[in-house]
């Protein structure tokens, strides 16, 4: 077969989809959880409210849901109200979306620093991560008895999220959305021994996307109307 374009792009080294999102409008992720465990027989894996996930000015709620092999995880996500009054992500997600849809999805790799190398390579375009963050998990791995295997180095400079526990730890990216609704977007998970879904990174990654919400001038109510600019 003649060489393509597509055979002079580096190889990226994704294997399987690990989860995937789902959002839902306010007060909508309990029923959409009872239809996972009444229709599909699936089981809650893992929760977590908005006292546990939240910013100065956002929050959000979250069942994963997984079936009787817990081979299949889906998180379920709604928006929670900020006495600031700011749009969280979910919100932003279902006004532009135009209800409950799919967040992101979530690709499983063994080698996410050359995974996101090759796809930063073909133009993909990742979340920021401040400097500070990776400050911070330095202190905490020096206390810790858990040994990151990569350079941390390469992960800050390639702005990836790290979570750990006393078992073992993951390695995770956010792209920015797909296109130019704040809708989908891709997460490249790597895992060493580590099932959670790197709730460690939760306020890290919030206060990134609302730096893009600002950029988009979509963070408060006041300028947003039906998914639209005032």
């Amino acid at each position: 077969m003649p060489p393509t374009f597509f055979h002079s792009l580096p190889r990226v080294g994704l294997n399987f989809l690990d989860h995937c999102v789902g959002n839902q409008p306010d007060l909508q992720m309990a029923p959409a959880v009872e239809w996972y465990e009444n229709i599909l027989k699936f089981h809650r894996f893992w929760s977590v409210d908005d006292s546990m996930i939240h910013t100065e000015y956002s929050a959000l709620r979250s069942i994963v849901v997984t079936n009787f092999e817990e081979t299949i995880k889906m998180p379920i996500n709604e928006p929670a109200s900020s006495n600031k009054k700011a749009v969280s992500q979910i919100q932003e997600f279902v006004d532009y979306y135009g209800g409950s849809g799919v967040q992101h999805i979530a690709l499983n790799t063994t080698d996410i620093i050359t995974a996101i190398e090759a796809l930063r390579a073909r133009g993909c375009e990742f979340l920021s991560i401040p400097s500070s963050y990776y400050d911070n998990l330095r202190q905490r791995l020096s206390v810790s008895s858990m040994k990151i295997k990569e350079d941390m180095d390469r992960l800050q400079k390639l702005h990836i999220l790290v979570d750990f526990d006393e078992n073992g730890y993951l390695l995770q990216i956010f792209s920015k959305p797909c296109q130019d609704r704040p809708t989908l977007f891709l997460e490249i998970i790597q895992r060493q021994n580590h099932q959670g879904f790197g709730a460690g990174n939760f306020k890290a990654l919030f206060e990134s996307i609302e730096l893009e919400q600002t950029k988009r001038g979509n963070l408060f109510y006041e300028n947003v109307k039906d998914g639209q600019h005032k």
